[in-house]
């Protein structure tokens, strides 16, 4: 089997090493050369044929995110960035996301030969899950994750403004809670769910595999965009209709009941599957605490966290969905949860709000 050609892309000739040196441990991966700026990056894509791309944020002639949306535009490939972890480099690692970025990794700040080398297991796997992913350009400055294609209207043209969202008069106060695991990919794949649902959709319980910062910049972000209120969960939080909570990144977020009130808790035990937040904790929870009141979505993500707490949540009594795998751009997850039966539907990106409005309005 070919080996994943990366080139790395970084103005620190120390971070260009450490990067190197790291991946070169995984014996599926060979860094096929690096750039110090995006211009030499340029050439370099051209002569070698990368197959990933890791991309610093912050260089000097062009930033990462000019080049990031020129690359899309095109030449449309897998790029992995490296951020920081300041609020700046937090907004513009979602920028870069959006724009087509599969996923980032964290540069830290002190010590970047230990700090690395720490998240080493972390950048392989973003790399490998990066070289199967789906990226494609639009030809419009951004690339976008592969969502299954929208119906034609007449005429064999694509209707020219987006499905509008679900009406508020459809749905009805219930006790159902909505939880929504997620990875690779997720960022995007979430927001399109929560941007179609209408302001007073059932509370929503969210576990997006993402570094602390990082979750509170990106529910914000949503906030601003959605008629839902989103927002990072903070201990004790009511769990409230026309809301959804984030679990906070480094932290666990589970479900509890106390009489008719629904809360979260937030901790940081022991990383599951290798990730906190983890998915599998979260619908665990929820399988426990709200059983059959319960609607579990998993998207986008490589591994296999959120597969057994969906089937807990199915056997619980839940509706469950899965991503298909046409419109994810990295079919872990969703496939795992499949495989070991833990899913009623399997339904394009673009069809899971319509789904999940549906099922709350025949409760």
């Amino acid at each position: 089997m070919p080996k994943i050609r990366v080139l790395t892309v970084d103005d620190s000739a120390l971070m260009r090493q450490v990067l190197a040196m790291l991946l070169s441990k995984d014996p599926d991966i060979e860094v096929v050369g690096s750039a110090p700026d995006p211009f030499i990056a340029r050439e370099k894509i051209k002569a070698l044929n990368p197959d990933v791309l890791t991309l610093d944020v912050e260089m000097p002639k062009m930033d990462g995110l000019t080049f990031l949306e020129k690359l899309m535009r095109g030449r449309p490939m897998p790029v992995v960035m490296v951020s920081s972890l300041t609020e700046a480099g937090c907004q513009t690692t979602l920028r870069a996301l959006e724009l087509g970025a599969v996923d980032f990794i964290n540069k830290p700040k002190i010590d970047l030969r230990e700090g690395m080398e720490e998240i080493a297991q972390d950048l392989i796997d973003k790399v490998k899950a990066a070289a199967c992913a789906k990226v494609r350009g639009t030809g419009t400055g951004s690339a976008k994750r592969c969502l299954s294609p929208s119906p034609l209207s007449e005429g064999g043209q694509a209707p020219a403004q987006k499905r509008e969202p679900v009406p508020t008069s459809m749905i009805k106060t219930t006790d159902t809670i909505i939880a929504i695991g997620s990875s690779t990919g997720g960022t995007e794949a979430v927001k399109d769910v929560l941007m179609a649902l209408p302001p007073n959709t059932p509370p929503i319980l969210i576990a997006q595999h993402m570094p602390e910062r990082f979750t509170k910049t990106w529910a914000d972000h949503m906030n601003t965009l959605c008629r839902i209120s989103v927002k990072e969960a903070e201990d004790g939080d009511s769990v409230l209709p026309g809301h959804a909570l984030v679990a906070p990144g480094s932290y666990h977020m589970t479900l509890v009941r106390s009489g008719a009130r629904y809360s979260v808790r937030i901790n940081q035990d022991p990383p599951v599957n290798r990730h906190r937040p983890s998915v599998d904790v979260m619908f665990d929870s929820v399988a426990q605490y709200a059983g059959a009141n319960t609607i579990g979505v998993i998207l986008t993500g490589m591994g296999g966290d959120g597969a057994k707490g969906m089937l807990a949540m199915k056997r619980a009594g839940a509706y469950t969905i899965a991503q298909d795998e046409a419109s994810c751009v990295v079919f872990g997850m969703p496939k795992e949860a499949i495989k070991l039966g833990g899913v009623d539907k399997i339904l394009p990106l673009s069809e899971i709000p319509d789904a999940i409005v549906a099922y709350v309005c025949k409760l």
